[in-house]
């Protein structure tokens, strides 16, 4: 049987714990706590503080294993932990959130210079009315056009499916090469 470990991150509140959660096969293992700020309040109740884990047995011979990242820079000790072992990751952004973009290709950045992997960015909350189009989300983020912007809907599971299969062919993909 074979395992692909890959690392769900982005920013804080761009959608990781609900895209794992609406996938995986097994209930999701979540570390959130209260927010403690008012601010991160006036966004969510809970944030993830060490990872999120989710499982999804994609047939007999290839189970994926998803690791969500903490959104927030103070946990950002987490990130190069759960980077270990990776064989892709998922850079999740907000699409009604332009003022995240920024954070989001950090973090962007620094998981490209933890493993050189296959990445995909999924465009989250594209059902949001003020979602931009991904099209003006890779101007904004500056992503070469080889790299695969997705749109997605964290909620929904097809969405969230096409995103991991995406990466997946771009792991396989690398594997052969």
């Amino acid at each position: 049987m074979q395992t692909v470990k890959m690392v769900i991150t982005g920013p804080y509140s761009s959608g990781k714990t609900e895209f794992i959660s609406s996938i995986s096969e097994i209930d999701v293992v979540k570390t959130e706590r209260e927010v403690t700020t008012k601010a991160e309040r006036e966004v969510k109740d809970q944030t993830t503080v060490a990872m999120d884990f989710g499982r999804i047995t994609v047939d007999d011979d290839l189970v994926l294993y998803l690791f969500g990242t903490p959104g927030q820079r103070r946990f950002d000790f987490m990130w190069e932990i759960l980077a270990e072992g990776m064989l892709g990751f998922v850079v999740m952004v907000d699409s009604a959130k332009p003022e995240t973009f920024r954070e989001a290709k950090s973090i962007l950045e620094t998981f490209r210079a933890y493993a050189p992997t296959p990445y995909v960015v999924a465009a989250n909350k594209q059902d949001h009315p003020d979602a931009w189009q991904t099209d003006d989300m890779r101007v904004a983020l500056r992503i070469d056009e080889d790299v695969k912007l997705l749109p997605c809907v964290a909620k929904d599971k097809e969405s969230v499916k096409n995103v991991l299969l995406e990466l997946l062919y771009s792991i396989l993909e690398e594997m052969e090469s």
